[in-house]
Parts: C-alpha cells; sequence; structure tokens
C-alpha cells in the first residue's frame, strides 16, 4: 500500500550531531531483540541462531586484537577530501578480521541448538584456505554475492562486522568527517541497510541511515532519496494494517527503497533484527518495481524469489 509521507522541517545542519558510532556492546543488544522477536515469527528458529551468532560476536569483539589503524595523516587526508576513512572495498585488512572469524566458529562449532547443515558450513568454513576466504570477503563487501552461499554468508559477514566496529570504535567520531557521497557510510563508504526516525533527545524527528557493516548512523535530511539524492518523486510504502512503525521510501526516480523505522512507535527496534522482521514489506517493495538500497548482511537476497 502506498501512503504519503507528512512534511517535516529539520534543524540546520550546524546543530545536528552528524555521526553516532555504535556502542561496544553492539552486538549483545542485537542479540536481545533477535531472541524478542523469535517468539511466534515465521523466521523465528533462523532469529534464534541469529541471537546465538550475535552472542558470539559480542564475544569476539570483547577479545579482539588491535588492529591496523589508518595512520594520523591518512586521516586528515580523508577527512579534506570527503572519503571514508575505513572504506570497505579499498581498505587493507589485516590478520584480525580472520582471527575473529575463527573465533567465531569455534565457539559456534558443535553448539547443539545449530542444525546439522550449519554446522557443516561451521566445519567447511574452518577447513577453507585463507586466500579463499579472503576473496568471499571481498565478494560480499563489494556486494557481490552470487557465488557466496546463504549458509557461509552470516558467518564471515560476522566476522566483518566485528572488524570494523572495532575500529571505528576504536578510533572514534571526531576522526571521521563528512563524505562527498551523503548517501555512504561515512566511516566505511557502506550503503545503509536501513534508516530511522528519532523519537527522542537531539534526534528527535531526525533521520539517521544505518551501516550494516559498522553499525554506525549518521544524519541525512529526510524526503530525499539516500541513494540518488532525489527530493521530487519519493513516496511512502507500508504493509495495510501495520501500526506505521516500518515504511519503505521507494524513489521513482531511480527505484531504489529504503526501510525506516519510527522509534516513537517502538523504541526497542533495532535495525538489523528488525529489517530482518519485516521481510514481507521487502516482498512488497519487489513486486511494485523497486530495488532495495543497502543489503543486510544476515539476509542472501536470492532468498527473496
Amino acid at each position: 500500500m502506498r501512503i504519503l509521507e507528512p512534511g517535516h522541517v529539520e534543524a540546520s545542519a550546524g546543530k545536528i550531531h552528524f555521526l553516532f558510532l555504535p556502542g561496544r556492546d553492539i552486538f549483545k543488544r542485537r542479540a536481545e531483540r533477535f531472541r524478542s522477536l523469535s517468539g511466534g515469527h515465521p523466521l523465528g528458529d533462523y532469529f534464534s541462531f541469529l541471537a546465538l551468532l550475535s552472542d558470539v560476536q559480542q564475544k569476539a569483539l570483547d577479545r579482539a586484537s588491535a588492529p591496523l589503524l589508518p595512520d594520523a595523516s591518512k586521516q586528515a587526508l580523508c577527512r579534506e577530501t570527503g572519503m571514508p576513512l575505513l572504506d570497505c572495498r579499498t581498505l587493507h585488512r589485516d590478520q584480525t578480521w580472520v582471527q575473529g572469524l575463527e573465533m567465531i566458529l569455534m565457539q559456534m562449532k558443535g553448539n547443539p541448538s545449530l542444525t546439522h547443515a550449519a554446522n557443516d558450513t561451521v566445519t567447511g568454513l574452518m577447513r577453507a584456505d585463507e586466500t579463499l576466504l579472503e576473496k568471499k570477503a571481498d565478494r560480499i563487501l563489494a556486494g557481490d554475492l552470487a557465488d557466496i552461499s546463504p549458509g557461509e554468508l552470516p558467518f564471515i559477514a560476522a566476522a566483518l562486522q566485528v572488524y570494523w566496529v572495532h575500529m571505528a570504535t576504536l578510533l572514534g567520531e571526531n576522526t571521521f568527517g563528512r563524505t562527498q557521497q551523503g548517501g555512504l557510510c561515512p566511516v566505511c563508504g557502506s550503503p545503509p541497510g536501513a534508516g530511522i526516525i528519532g523519537a527522542s533527545g537531539e534526534r528527535q524527528g531526525l533521520r539517521y541511515l544505518c551501516c550494516p557493516l559498522c553499525s554506525s548512523q549518521w544524519h541525512m535530511v529526510r524526503l530525499k532519496c539516500s541513494s540518488c539524492e532525489s527530493t521530487g518523486e519519493v513516496m511512502f510504502y507500508a504493509i495495510e494494517g501495520s501500526n506505521g512503525a516500518v515504511k519503505a521510501e521507494g524513489c521513482g526516480a531511480c527505484n531504489v527503497y529504503q526501510k525506516l523505522f519510527y522509534l516513537e512507535k517502538d523504541p526497542w527496534m533495532e535495525t538489523m533484527a528488525d529489517d530482518l522482521a519485516t521481510i514481507a514489506l521487502d516482498m512488497l517493495m519487489d513486486k511494485e518495481g523497486y530495488m532495495r538500497g543497502g543489503p543486510n548482511l544476515f539476509f542472501h537476497p536470492g532468498r527473496l524469489h
């Protein structure tokens, strides 16, 4: 069902907190949300698996070794040129991310709640050549999932998320500047997986785009397409009969959509978890002829078809 979004006037950009990095407890909070959504949901078993995976991510983050970080000159250059400092497509990854993957796989292996297929996937990834793992990581970060199996995706993505969250939070918000492309994450350059509309405090009524990789949130004015930045052909869609907590912003100029989560309707929503919980809206937008903007790294797009 198509609906119109009421107009909204935001404060001047100089008064808006531009970037929020994730807290170091991001995966713990995500696990709690997956568990709360699992009961009675058609994807409940998968949510229980992702809750366990998120718990393991939190352990991996808490125990992560110090990664190799860009030096001060690279930081200054990126701020001056408007480029993301931890660009996911060009950054040279060190061994920290592979160590995180190994830790995640070791924690998951043999867990009684895992299916036989998931355990087989864990075993396969533990035996995989590091060069192959690097190639798979490159493809995931580039958005090329054609050769990535749906079973492998969440494990490799989980390790990459831990790696980027670790780097971003060690560097701190003041390290990062605005980027040339407002619709890309200013930390890692990923397209947003979703957006939130704040409900209180300095975020009230403001839209923040949410990164599916490093979990950073950055401000972008409402009623502007996050993909092509058009303002003239933006329409809003929602599932008929819903409470309006989740809408899809579709752009007629580029045929790309993005979900928006209205925290005033439900302050407990978490974009990675609630995005998966509202897959019916993705199916609606697919039928309407729209393409999804950024990915959810825990869901293979091939499963929509």
